[in-house]
C-alpha cells in the first residue's frame, strides 16, 4: 500500500509543478501585454501559447515569439 501512496503523492507534486509553471508563463504573457487588443491572429495566439509553455524561462531571458503566415487552401 505504501507504493500506491507514493505514486499518488508524486503525481500530485508533478501536477502542482506543471500548473505553477503554466501560471508563471501566463503571468509573463500578461506582463508583456499579449492579452490586450482584439486582433487574434495566428502570430499573436502562437506567441501567447509559446510564452505560457516557456513558463519561468521567460524570466531568465527567454522571449519566445512565433511568426506564422497562413494562406487559404485552394
Amino acid at each position: 500500500m505504501v507504493r500506491s501512496s507514493r505514486k499518488t503523492s508524486v503525481s500530485q507534486i508533478v501536477t502542482v509543478l506543471v500548473v505553477v509553471w503554466l501560471v508563471i508563463g501566463a503571468l509573463a504573457a500578461a506582463q508583456r501585454g499579449y492579452f490586450r487588443g482584439t486582433d487574434a491572429d495566428c502570430t499573436k495566439v502562437s506567441t501567447i501559447a509559446v510564452t505560457i509553455v516557456a513558463g519561468p524561462l521567460n524570466y531568465v531571458g527567454a522571449n519566445p515569439k512565433v511568426d506564422c503566415d497562413i494562406e487559404p487552401s485552394k
